[in-house]
This record gives structure tokens, C-alpha cells and sequence, in this order.
């Protein structure tokens, strides 16, 4: 059984959901604008080409990828172990949600279903084919590549999870949303996570750079919203939800590195070519 302080600051939290949902959205909206400030900027289209990356900057710079992907994987195997081997988180789940059901209006959980419904897989399946169609059309196919590599590897990844761990769905569903299947990770969360990540470092790549900031508050923002819609819906365990932002974080992460990675590659191959032709003027 859990500690019954623990019991209880979990059953507090759970009728004050919203309040909770409320100051935690605000600051992951204003740690991913802070991140975006402080990171070294990519530049967007209408400033100069930047110089290519030399071998301490990009040693730093997959440090940090490398640093997320680690903690991702680690968080999400924490949970794991944790639900595999011991009643409590999932105790702890049960009462969160129990608490919470009598103390969300109807009207918030209309707000929740329409945000649940941006993270549905027939949205983010037409929000991927529209997105790489697009980027194919601006003839950016090394972006096309990676955006379609990313969305159908989380596609691929978070159902094969869900069959591993076998864990049931809440028994207290809303009237506005029923869930088959499983219950752990919760694919929306994961999939904003990618979705929505991929989207804002599109917007770096491809966009001017005062819309570099707002992009990663936007992504960051609503993909929390869409994760926390699966739990105030009653679809998922609040657990469920963090271990999806967990391997959400951990594939969004090797995606990008990736094609950073490709990127860098693809310079350094040019610049012998670059170079030659200099000295031939």
C-alpha cells in the first residue's frame, strides 16, 4: 500500500487537477521559450548561410541530444520497472483519477476533447502526408525524409509498447471518450511529442528567426495539453501519459540528431568540392 501521506497529496492533487494542469502548462511554455532563447540559433532562411559546424560545437550539440535521449529512456524504464514490480504507482494512478472525476466541469472536458482529437492518429497520419507533400514541393527531401522517418518510427514504436506491457485502461472513462486496446504508454502523448517537436524544429530550419520562439512554445504547450487531455478524458493513467512524453522525448531526439547528423555530413562532403572550385578562379 502507498505511504498514506503520499496517498493523500496524490488524492489532493487529484481534485485540483486543473489547477495543476493550469501552472504546469505555463511552465513548460515558458521553459521551452527560455530553451529556444539560449540555444545556439538556427538560422532561418533570410539570414546568411551559416558556417558549418566544427567538431567541438557538434560534439557539444549531440552531448545535449544524447543527454535528453539517455533521460527520456531513462524515465520511461523507471515507470516501467515500477508498474511491473510494485502495486503502488498503479495504486497511486487509481486514486489520482478517482479524485479527480468529481471536480472537472463539463465544460473542461469539452475543451479536453477537442485538443485530445489533435493528437488522434487520423490527424497526425494527414498532418504527415501534408507535411512531407509540402516539403517535398520545396524540394527539401533530406527534411521530407526525416520528418516521415520520425512519425512512422513513433507509429511503429508506441503500439509495439503498449503489447509488451499489457496494461489496462482506467475503469472510469468520461462520456465523451472511450479507449480499446492499451493503456501504457499513451500513444497521443508520445505522438505530440514527436509531431509537434518535429514541427517546431521545421519552423527553425525553415522559417525567419523571430519565429523560432514562438514555435517552440507553441509545440511545447500543445503537446502537454494533448497528453494531459488523455488523463482529465479518463483514457489513460497519469503514469501512462509521462511515459509517453518519456519515449516521445527519447525518439524525437534521435530523429533530429539524425538528420542533423545527415546534415553535417552532407557539408562536409561539399566543402572539398567548394574549395577546388575556389582555387580554380
Amino acid at each position: 500500500m502507498p505511504d498514506p501521506t503520499v496517498l493523500q497529496a496524490v488524492r489532493f492533487a487529484g481534485a485540483h487537477a486543473l489547477a495543476i494542469y493550469a501552472a504546469l502548462l505555463l511552465l513548460v511554455m515558458l521553459t521551452a521559450g527560455l530553451v529556444a532563447r539560449g540555444l545556439l540559433p538556427l538560422r532561418g532562411p533570410s539570414a546568411a548561410a551559416p558556417e558549418p559546424l566544427s567538431p567541438v560545437a557538434l560534439l557539444l550539440r549531440f552531448a545535449a541530444g544524447f543527454a535528453c535521449l539517455v533521460g527520456g529512456a531513462m524515465l520511461f524504464a523507471t515507470i516501467a520497472e515500477e508498474l511491473h514490480t510494485e502495486p503502488t504507482l498503479g495504486q497511486l494512478d487509481e486514486a489520482f483519477i478517482v479524485a479527480m472525476i468529481d471536480h472537472v466541469p463539463e465544460l473542461a472536458l469539452r475543451a479536453f476533447y477537442l485538443i485530445t482529437v489533435v493528437g488522434n492518429r487520423e490527424t497526425l497520419i494527414t498532418l504527415g502526408v501534408v507535411v512531407t507533400a509540402a516539403l517535398l514541393v520545396l524540394r527539401r527531401r533530406g527534411l521530407a525524409l526525416g520528418w516521415a522517418l520520425a512519425m512512422l518510427g513513433n507509429g511503429a514504436l508506441n503500439p509495439t509498447l503498449k503489447h509488451v506491457f499489457e496494461r489496462a485502461r482506467p475503469i472510469h472513462p468520461t462520456h465523451w471518450l472511450t479507449e480499446d486496446g492499451f493503456s501504457f504508454p499513451s500513444g497521443h502523448s508520445s505522438g505530440a511529442v514527436i509531431a509537434m517537436g518535429m514541427l517546431a524544429y521545421l519552423a527553425v530550419r525553415l522559417l525567419p528567426r523571430r519565429w523560432h520562439v514562438p514555435a517552440w512554445i507553441a509545440a511545447a504547450g500543445l503537446a502537454f495539453s494533448i497528453g494531459a487531455s488523455r488523463v482529465f478524458l479518463r483514457v489513460h493513467f497519469p503514469s501512462d501519459v509521462l511515459a509517453g512524453f518519456a519515449s516521445g522525448t527519447a525518439w524525437l531526439t534521435i530523429s533530429i540528431a539524425s538528420i542533423e547528423l545527415a546534415r553535417w555530413a552532407k557539408r562536409r562532403r561539399r566543402a572539398p568540392q567548394v574549395s577546388g572550385v575556389e582555387l580554380t578562379r
